[in-house]
C-alpha cells in the first residue's frame, strides 16, 4: 500500500525543487515580505523536502534570523543539511516531523511556510493548518502554497499529449489515496477555519520552460504508481521514450502551472 509523499528524491527531482525555489522567491517576493519574511525573522519551513526553499529563506532572514526546516523524510533532511553546509548557512536547524506534528514549540516562530504538502495529506488538511497556526506568535503568519493540477496546461498542445495523459493518471492515483490535487482552491478557507485573520488568497499561472532532462512530478512518483497498480511497466517505457523525444526539441515545451498562495495572521 502506498501512503504519504510519493515523489522520489532523485538528482533530477532535487534540481526541479531548486528551480522552483528560485522562481518562488522571485514571483512571491511581495507576498513573502507581507507575511513577515525579512531580516531577523524566525521562519519554519514545514515539509521542507531537500531544503531548496529553506536555503532561500535563510538568506533572506540573515544571521539574526532563523529557519527551522522540518520534514518527515530523513533522506530529505540529509539533503537539506548538505545543501545548507555547501552554501555556508549557519542559521538553519533541521527536525524530523510531520506537517501536523512538527515538534516545534507553540507560538515560537514569526512565519510558518508550507508548500505543496496539503495535496499529499488527504483528510489531514485542516488538522495540519490548525497545527501550523498554533506555532506562530500572535501577529505572526501562516503561508500556504499549493496547486490545482486539473488546470495544468502545456504548449504546443499537439506535442504535449503524453504529458496530458500522465497528469491525468497521476490525478487518478492521488484520488485513490484520498488526496486532493485541487487543494489550492481551499487554502483561504483552511486558514480561516484555523482562526486566522486577514486572509490573502491569490492564484496565478507560473510559466515554466523546463530544460532537457527535467521531468514532471508524475515521473518521480512512477515507482509508487507502479506498486499501486496505477500504471504498468509498459506505461513507464512509453513515457521514457516520449520524454527523450521531447528532450530533443530545439525549443522546450512551455508549462503553465496553476499556483495558489494564501496567508493569514494569528490575532494579536
Amino acid at each position: 500500500m502506498v501512503t504519504g509523499y510519493v515523489l522520489a528524491l532523485s538528482d533530477a527531482e532535487v534540481a526541479r525543487y531548486r528551480m522552483m525555489a528560485q522562481r518562488a522567491a522571485e514571483d512571491e517576493a511581495d507576498q513573502w515580505a507581507a507575511a513577515g519574511i525579512a531580516a531577523g525573522a524566525v521562519v519554519a519551513d514545514v515539509g521542507c523536502g531537500p531544503g531548496a526553499v529553506s536555503a532561500v529563506l535563510a538568506k533572506l532572514v540573515g544571521p539574526q534570523g532563523r529557519v527551522h526546516a522540518v520534514d518527515r523524510d530523513p533522506q530529505a533532511l540529509t539533503l537539506a543539511r548538505r545543501g545548507a553546509q555547501a552554501e555556508g548557512l549557519s542559521n538553519m536547524d533541521f527536525g524530523e516531523g510531520g506537517a501536523d506534528r512538527t515538534g516545534l514549540e507553540t507560538e515560537s516562530v514569526d512565519v510558518v511556510m508550507l508548500r505543496h504538502v496539503l495535496a499529499h495529506n488527504g483528510g489531514l488538511e485542516q488538522a495540519i493548518v490548525d497545527h501550523l497556526a498554533s506555532l506562530v506568535r500572535p501577529g505572526g503568519a501562516v503561508y500556504l502554497v499549493d496547486s490545482e493540477a486539473s488546470a495544468m496546461r502545456w504548449y504546443p498542445v499537439q506535442e504535449a499529449a503524453v504529458l496530458v495523459a500522465i497528469n491525468e493518471r497521476y490525478r487518478q492515483f492521488h484520488a485513490g489515496l484520498g488526496n486532493d490535487l485541487s487543494v489550492g482552491l481551499r487554502l483561504g478557507e483552511l486558514l480561516a477555519r484555523a482562526g486566522l485573520e486577514n486572509v490573502d488568497h491569490q492564484g496565478r499561472y507560473t510559466i515554466v520552460h523546463p530544460p532537457p532532462g527535467m521531468r514532471p512530478p508524475p515521473w518521480a512518483a512512477r515507482e509508487q504508481m507502479l506498486t499501486a497498480g496505477a500504471i504498468t511497466d509498459s506505461d513507464i517505457a512509453t513515457w521514457q521514450t516520449e520524454f527523450e523525444r521531447l528532450d530533443q526539441r530545439q525549443t522546450p515545451l512551455t508549462m503553465f502551472v496553476p499556483t495558489f498562495t494564501a496567508s493569514a495572521r494569528k490575532p494579536s
